[in-house]
C-alpha cells in the first residue's frame, strides 16, 4: 500500500535543481535546512529534488529501509537516519527496487556500498561513508514519520534537494517562497556576473569598496 504526501510538479522539481542548493539554502533562510555537510553526493554531478520520506533505521540494520520500499509515494527521496552508523545499509539490491518503486533519491546518515553499480545507475545517493560490512533485519524504529536528521528536522512531504554542495531540506509550508527568492537571488548574480565581465569589482557591486583604504 502506497502512502499520500505532497506532490511537487515538475516544474517546481527542474528549478529547484536548476537554482542548486547554495543558492535554494540562503534564500531559505533557514539555518537548520543545510544536513551535514559530511552527508555527500558518493558518485560526481549526482543531483535530485523531490518529497522527502523519512526512514529511521537502528544501528546497523536496514529493516525500516524494506519496510518503506512498500510505503513510499512516486517521486520521494529517501531520507534515512542511522544516527552516523556506517554499514552498508543500502547497494544494488536496493537501487533495483527503489527504480521499480519511483524513488528518485537516498540520503542517508549513515553507509551505503555498491558504488561502482550505483554510478553506473546514475541513482542519486547522499552518504555520510561506505562500508562493505552487511546489516541486520531485526527492528524498525519508525517509517514515514517526522525525525531529526543530524541536526535537520525532515516530515513527510518536505522539498529535499541534494547535488554537489550538499543536501537542504525545506519544509513544505516554506517551498514555493524559497523558490521564488532563490530565483530572484539567481538573476541576480547573473547581472552580477555580467557587470563583473564587463570590468566592475566585487567590492563595487557588494557595497564594499569602502575597505580599499583598510
Amino acid at each position: 500500500m502506497t502512502n499520500t504526501t505532497i506532490a511537487y510538479d515538475e516544474a517546481s522539481l527542474a528549478q529547484a535543481r536548476r537554482l542548486g542548493t547554495s543558492t535554494l539554502y540562503e534564500a531559505s533562510g533557514i539555518s537548520t535546512a543545510s544536513v551535514d555537510p559530511a552527508i555527500r553526493t558518493v558518485w560526481p554531478g549526482a543531483s535530485v529534488a523531490g518529497a522527502a520520506y523519512p526512514v529511521e533505521c537502528a544501528p546497523g540494520d536496514n529493516l525500516a529501509i524494506h519496510i518503506a520500499m512498500e510505503r513510499v509515494p512516486l517521486g520521494s527521496v529517501l531520507v534515512v537516519s542511522a544516527s552516523g552508523f556506517i554499514a552498508g545499509y543500502w547497494g544494488e539490491v536496493l537501487t533495483v527496487a527503489a527504480e521499480a518503486a519511483g524513488v528518485v533519491g537516498l540520503v542517508i546518515d549513515g553507509g551505503v556500498r555498491d558504488i561502482a553499480a550505483l554510478t553506473a545507475r546514475k541513482f542519486p545517493v547522499f552518504a555520510r561513508g561506505v562500508s562493505v560490512r552487511g546489516t541486520l533485519k531485526d527492528s524498525v524504529p519508525s517509517v514515514g514519520r517526522r525525525l531529526n536528521f543530524a541536526g535537520t528536522p525532515v516530515a513527510l512531504g518536505d522539498l529535499v534537494v541534494a547535488d554537489d554542495d550538499g543536501v537542504i531540506v525545506i519544509p513544505a509550508e516554506r517551498v514555493q517562497s524559497t523558490l521564488s527568492d532563490g530565483q530572484a537571488r539567481a538573476d541576480k548574480e547573473v547581472k552580477m556576473m555580467d557587470a563583473l565581465a564587463s570590468g566592475r569589482s566585487t567590492l563595487d557591486l557588494l557595497g564594499l569598496s569602502n575597505w580599499r583604504q583598510a
